[in-house]
């Protein structure tokens, strides 16, 4: 159910617009702008109906504050006002208000509007996420990863925690498609996407296709030493797969990892650790395939097998 906050100091009006919404919509509601503002923050909601006229900071100049937010500049706002004139409604749909309803409002109107905009969120949304996913295998794209990987990473430079990079790869995967054909590659590149990210469950691990049959992980606030143990899990899950391959190559599709630990200061560059986490992947293809080479925040090295 689509969720719905209404930012009214009235009482009786939320209550209202509450009652009228309720049926279709999980309603929450705020009485201050100020206790509205911290309320958006944190409830992913599908539309905000807002009220101008409030006592300390009114409807518009909440509005420029939510279209400050970056986590709420794609929220869609609807305000309602006594304020009739066309200066006020140009002012609203100026700042970023998705529309502008007037009192006295009849139920059905607001009805109509709030369902229409939130079709239209909703419509958003999906056309967003369908950017932001390969299509094969359902897990993040290279547009999704390149602007989740900047965000991850100025999080572990401002809190001061451990932050992991981790390149995986398809061992001998042209091999494997010259063997069995493209569509059989698909299938493999499918199954190694929902094996491993099927076990990178946390909210701050993130996995997504970098290209081909490569793929990258993204570890905030875990440890070298356990974050590598866990993509060794990841590898024998992958070859538990049984996945025959070219017998000339390999008993089974396997995958080699390669990856990095550092806890990133103000001046660290992203991609000069993504360069040694790509220079471990080379590493364990080197040392035979099929297995996990990671460098820890202290530097030291670990290799599987």
């Amino acid at each position: 159910m689509e969720k719905i906050l209404i930012i009214d100091d009235s009482p009786v009006q939320a209550s209202f617009l509450k009652s009228l919404l309720a049926p279709d919509y999980e309603i929450a509601v705020a009485n201050t702008a100020e206790a509205g503002l911290e309320q958006a923050k944190i409830g992913d909601y599908s539309l905000i109906l807002l009220d101008v006229i409030m006592p300390g900071m009114d409807g518009f100049e909440l509005l420029k504050k939510l279209q400050e937010e970056v986590v709420l500049l794609h929220t869609p706002v609807i305000l309602i006002t006594s304020l009739n004139d066309i200066q006020n409604e140009e002012r609203g749909l100026t700042l970023g208000a998705v529309d502008y309803i007037t009192k006295p409002f009849h139920p059905a109107i607001v009805r109509a509007r709030v369902h229409t905009h939130i079709k239209l969120y909703q419509y958003r949304t999906q056309i967003e996420r369908d950017a932001t996913v390969d299509q094969l295998t359902g897990v993040a794209n290279r547009r999704r990863y390149d602007t989740i990987s900047s965000r991850r990473w100025q999080d572990a430079v401002r809190l001061g925690i451990p932050f992991s990079i981790c390149m995986f790869d398809i061992d001998k995967f042209k091999v494997y498609n010259d063997t069995f054909g493209h569509p059989a590659g698909d299938k493999v590149i499918k199954a190694v996407a929902e094996t491993a990210s099927s076990m990178l469950r946390r909210n701050t691990d993130f996995f997504a296709r970098y290209g081909g049959e490569e793929f990258v992980a993204l570890i905030l606030g875990g440890e070298g030493k356990a974050d590598f143990d866990h993509m060794k899990k990841i590898r024998q899950a992958v070859e538990a797969l049984r996945i025959p391959h070219n017998p000339e190559v390999s008993q089974w599709v396997t995958v080699s990892i390669g990856g990095i630990t550092v806890i990133p200061g103000p001046e660290a560059a992203y991609d000069t650790y993504l360069k040694m986490a790509d220079t471990m992947l080379y590493d364990a293809k080197r040392f035979g395939r099929n297995r996990v080479v990671w460098s820890s925040e202290r530097m030291e090295q670990w290799r599987e097998k």
